[in-house]
């Protein structure tokens, strides 16, 4: 290796080569070949592939003679940094980072600058291609650096022609976490013979990281998160969130309650994004909120936890995020915040990676408060004392203080600080959640509502959906005619005219007085015990109440029967729509030769009638088909419609033509009521289609054909049937 890069690496502290560095770069220097580390993050895959790439540059020549592909542009910057500082020593090689967000302007003037080394992102190095500002004609290696992620961020397709503008004889480096099949595909087709070299499980996480998960409450996840926060003084990390909203939304709610922190996400401009980075490096920063996307750019050393404030949605992820932590044979701690339902997907994560995930304990108001004040009187037996700068001020403070005991000093400078964290964990619940006391909360809770229920008493409501009411209008109007807001409700079940409504027994007499005085009812709606008791209506499963919200309730056998011959004769129909096109081409092409051969007949005399005859024919046929298709077609829609306004609960109906009132436009009313017939038909086929006895092609096609059939009958305006279609 160049005496240079020895120098440079020594001064920055390398002793001893990492497992992946080790095995890596005796084979990149050596060896002209493909190469496929496979390493997980912050194992030191930089410097594996770096060093190896600045001993091969010709410093003597100004071209390009290596590529850098990486995701970020943190990722992006940070090689950068590493390649310039392992450089250091070799001025002449010139190292430019190519990437989105910043001033095209001045790389180009980089660009022009004819660098031997780029780093670059795929989006932005694609816009240079397309614009003629870099020559990869004396490119020697290209690097993908963290490739799973760059493919799982959708470069697919950049990332493809860049390889495509690359010279064919060059060397490959692939470095990568995890293997999915999407960068086993570029292996496959843009390598040759590659020599692979894999350090730890594929898909694992590494050693050096502890995995904790937290149970909680869905609602406390941000309360569990600050008390995980307080009672690790010393923490100095990084929060995941899903989305850039959530990132911000969590990073805005520390600031605000007091807590030393910063968003980082997709959103923020480079100039900020920059910015936050510099501060967390130099720990003026002591948690940064990030997406997934920054978790390939972030590169800082000595982080002491990962908290997933979610957990991803694919197991890579997680193994990216873990990474942060526990780099260069540090030691760190990935902590998950899960609810009940996510216990599953954590034992999967732990099968996959192959570390122990432990289960810990949220801690209490008390266990933080502990922490803290030891934390705090740690903090004043270790501190700095610059005598220098504080002894001519100390006679002063010395006199102002003499008063005080020795313990009336220490209790005053320990509650100086302590007192916030005292207020606010003063009545501190517990926040962790036992999975056997979550399911006796349920059969509780049943157990309570099946006891009031037994206190309840029915009462009849002469309003239900067809005056378009809800249980909250219901619950209303108790209110307003009682002119009471604490009168406890039970169960409501709406139907179509009336509803049954379940009100404590020690009111019932003053809800029925309310309702009988006109003044207070003005409308009359008609209140009074339930005589029968009828049984209230079951509840579903939630999933099943979702999915009967959106459907057709139908309870007579006969729709079946009636949608079944609908299918039948749509079948017939397309057939004839299948034949009428085939005609119709005939028929086309049969004028034309008619038009011919008329236009011959003016000159030679003949004329070929019999060909006019039968295209004339050909063409009422046609017609008769047409007419006959959509006749049929809406003889099945009536028939449909007609059971279905039998079958069908009348409120839905009711409710769907309010909705159309109030949200159809205009025009769209007007077109409806001009061509009643053929939305009827449409509905109809819908209709059908909900109850899944025609399929979606299908249907297509009956429409279609009804849609043609109208546009032989509008041949003024055609433009009506599409706008009814």
């Amino acid at each position: 290796m160049n005496p240079a890069l020895l120098k440079a690496i020594k001064e920055l502290g390398f002793e001893n080569p990492m497992p992946i560095q080790e095995q890596t770069i005796p084979v990149l220097l050596e060896q002209e070949v493909d190469f496929v580390g496979l390493a997980q993050t912050g194992t030191g895959k930089t410097a594996a592939f770096g060093l190896p790439l600045l001993n091969k540059i010709d410093d003597t020549q100004r071209s390009v003679q290596a590529l850098i592909l990486c995701p970020t542009r943190e990722l992006c910057m940070q090689i950068t940094r590493d390649l310039r500082s392992y450089a250091k020593y070799i001025p002449e090689i010139l190292i430019v980072p190519v990437y989105g967000g910043a001033s095209i302007e001045l790389q180009f003037k980089d660009l022009a600058k004819k660098p031997q080394i780029i780093v670059a992102t795929p989006g932005r190095l694609r816009d240079m291609i397309r614009r003629n500002r870099v020559d990869f004609s004396n490119v020697k290696v290209m690097i993908l650096d963290e490739a799973d992620e760059m493919l799982n961020m959708g470069f697919q397709e950049e990332v493809d022609d860049i390889l495509e503008y690359m010279p064919k004889q060059r060397n490959t480096w692939l470095f990568s976490a995890t293997m999915p099949k999407e960068v086993e595909a570029i292996l496959n087709k843009y390598m040759t013979d590659p020599v692979k070299v894999a350090v730890g499980e594929r898909n694992s996480g590494t050693a050096n990281v502890d995995h904790k998960y937290y149970m909680m409450a869905a609602k406390d996840r941000y309360s569990v998160l600050k008390r995980i926060i307080d009672y690790t003084p010393a923490i100095y990390g990084i929060i995941f969130c899903r989305t850039k909203l959530e990132t911000q939304e969590i990073a805005d709610n520390l600031i605000q309650d007091g807590y030393n922190a910063a968003a980082l996400h997709g959103d923020l401009s480079q100039g900020m994004r920059d910015n936050v980075m510099d501060h967390f490096r130099k720990r003026s920063l002591q948690l940064l909120v990030a997406t997934d996307v920054a978790a390939r750019g972030i590169d800082v050393k000595e982080l002491t936890h990962i908290i997933n404030y979610n957990l991803p949605d694919d197991i890579e992820t997680y193994v990216h995020r873990s990474g942060r932590t526990g780099r260069a044979d540090q030691r760190g701690i990935c902590i998950s915040l899960i609810n009940l339902r996510e216990k599953g997907k954590i034992k999967r994560i732990e099968k996959i990676v192959g570390r122990p995930f432990e289960r810990a304990m949220i801690p209490t108001g008390k266990e933080v408060c502990e922490k803290q004040l030891f934390n705090h009187i740690d903090r004043i037996e270790h501190v700095d004392i610059n005598r220098e700068d504080i002894d001519d001020y100390l006679p002063v403070i010395f006199r102002k203080l003499e008063w005080m005991s020795r313990e009336e000093l220490i209790t005053r400078m320990v509650a100086l600080n302590f007192n916030r964290f005292l207020d606010y964990y003063k009545d501190a619940v517990d926040l962790n959640v036992d999975e056997h006391d979550e399911k006796k909360d349920r059969k509780e809770r049943k157990k309570e509502r099946d006891h009031q229920d037994e206190t309840m008493t029915r009462l009849y409501f002469g309003m239900g959906k067809n005056d378009h009411v809800l249980p909250q209008k219901i619950i209303g109007k108790i209110n307003d005619v009682t002119r009471s807001k604490n009168i406890p409700i039970g169960r409501i079940d709406l139907y179509g005219d009336y509803s049954y409504v379940d009100v404590d027994q020690s009111f019932v007499d003053l809800i029925l007085e309310c309702f009988a005085d006109p003044r207070n009812n003005p409308r009359g709606i008609v209140v009074e015990v339930a005589k029968e008791q009828p049984d209230r209506k079951p509840r579903l499963p939630e999933a099943r109440r979702k999915n009967t919200r959106n459907a057709v309730s139908v309870t007579s056998a006969a729709m079946t029967s009636v949608v079944a011959s609908a299918a039948k004769n749509a079948m017939t129909m397309t057939s004839a729509r299948r034949s009428r096109s085939a005609r119709k081409k005939t028929s086309t092409t049969t004028v034309r030769t008619t038009r011919r051969n008329a236009r011959a007949t003016d000159t030679s005399g003949s004329n070929p009638t019999g060909k006019t005859t039968w295209t004339t024919s050909t063409c009422s046929s046609t017609m008769t088909t047409a007419r006959a298709a959509r006749s049929a077609m809406l003889s099945v829609a009536s028939a449909v419609a007609v059971v279905a306004r039998r079958e069908v609960e009348e409120p839905r109906a009711a409710h769907r033509e309010a909705v159309l009132q109030k949200e159809v436009h205009p025009q769209e009313v007007a077109r409806r009521e001009a061509h009643p017939r053929a939305i009827q038909a449409v509905d109809a086929v819908a209709l059908a289609v909900s109850m899944t006895t025609i399929t979606m092609p299908r249907a297509a096609e009956v429409v279609v054909a009804a849609g043609d059939d109208f546009l032989s009958q509008n041949k003024q305006n055609p433009s009506k049937p599409f706008l009814i279609l």
